[in-house]
């Protein structure tokens, strides 16, 4: 296999093992409040402190970015992850899981921008779009991460550290090196406007997405007293019909636009809302969730790629290479700002019934309506940058 193919595999794996560790350890969020005993509130606020951490180490990758390689910071993220991961499994005392779950957190951010970079530099390189197939992958991870907390629910909490060995093999793959020194951006000033509004689409994207990766299972936890052996139904469908609508995402943008494609998945998302926060049933709120995760599926990797097709508009690529690694970075702060919208308010906003938490996106999601103009240029492939 030739160097580009491995780079891919290796940019594919990575996005796999943040979806599987991310998922294994959300769909366990019920078993982990019982264990320390916390509440809706106690458990937004760690939410809160994780999501922000997140963020500070997508900061502390952009920052890193101008001396090293997205490459040696991406391995250093999963390895964080690898060693955090167990930590919070087998934490003895609520501070050592905290203080597990916050350096994860930072894992978590250093790991989210570093794949993105390697996901727009191996975009420009195929000349054509290949970011859906990467977040494909991160699906297939959660996908399977899900499906690893179903099977292993009768299991004790601590098996969960045995999925550290995922981020601590990844990071030995071989990810696409940076060729020469790191350039400092030149020319004209980035244009933040037209980010900043695919940026909101990002925010609007996490928002729901988090919301039901995280407060999904705990949804029907309380909300239905399902079993804990179920309770993980609320991502498994949710990632799978996300995971279909990926793969078949360069098709249907292609023959419908990234317009049309995006307004119509905010008017469907908004309906699946609607039904998850009147579901009778837990089964009506699983279909919910499916049919949730299909319409929002395109809309990430659709805005990384728009944000970096716009910051390296005009430039050589020498200045394209510099600019597009920082963007990205700073541009993957949208994702925490979504995050803490989704996990964070919709449980406080629903502390007293998650049905009033999971109707705060309902309503929200709808703003991607107008937003979706700003990913009308056409040409990505052409124009996809570096990183």
């Amino acid at each position: 296999m030739s160097a580009l193919p491995r780079n891919r595999l290796a940019a594919a794996a990575a996005f796999a093992t943040q979806g599987l560790v991310f998922v294994s350890l959300t769909t366990r969020l019920p078993a982990f409040q019982e264990r320390w005993d916390l509440s809706d509130v106690l458990l937004s606020l760690l939410l809160l402190m994780m999501v922000g951490l997140a963020g500070l180490g997508s900061v502390v990758a952009e920052t890193l970015a101008k001396r090293h390689s997205s490459a040696t910071l991406l391995r250093s993220g999963l390895v964080l992850i690898a060693v955090s991961v167990p930590l919070v499994a087998t934490a003895p005392a609520v501070a050592v899981f905290v203080t597990a779950l916050a350096a994860y957190g930072v894992g978590l951010g250093v790991v989210d921008a570093t794949t993105n970079m390697q996901g727009v530099a191996l975009e420009h390189r195929y000349a054509r779009p290949i970011l859906p197939s990467f977040y494909g992958a991160w699906t297939l991870g959660g996908v399977v991460g899900s499906a690893i907390t179903l099977a292993t629910a009768d299991l004790p909490l601590e098996a969960t550290a045995a999925i550290a060995v995922l981020p601590a093999g990844v990071a030995g793959a071989a990810f696409l090196p940076r060729t020469g020194a790191p350039a400092s951006p030149r020319g004209a000033a980035i244009p933040w406007r037209p980010i900043l509004l695919v940026g909101l689409a990002l925010v609007l994207f996490y928002m729901v997405d988090t919301a039901a990766l995280t407060w999904g299972p705990v949804f029907l936890d309380h909300t239905f007293d399902a079993s804990k052996s179920l309770v993980a139904l609320a991502t498994f469908p949710y990632l799978l019909a996300s995971g279909a609508m990926r793969l078949a995402g360069d098709r249907l943008v292609a023959r419908f636009g990234p317009v049309a494609l995006l307004r119509v998945g905010g008017l469907v998302a908004s309906a699946a809302l609607a039904v998850i926060v009147a579901s009778p049933s837990w089964p009506v709120a699983v279909l919910g969730f499916c049919v949730l995760g299909a319409a929002v599926a395109v809309i990430a990797p659709l805005s990384f790629s728009a944000a970096a097709r716009i910051a390296g508009s005009g430039l050589d690529p020498e200045d394209r290479h510099a600019r597009v690694d920082a963007v990205v970075a700073r541009f993957n702060q949208f994702n925490y700002a979504g995050a803490l919208l989704g996990a964070v308010m919709t449980g406080l906003v629903g502390a007293g019934s998650l049905r009033i938490g999971f109707a705060v996106p309902m309503v929200l999601i709808l703003a991607i309506l107008p937003l979706a103009r700003a990913f009308a240029p056409a040409g990505i492939a052409n124009s996809a940058p570096t990183a």
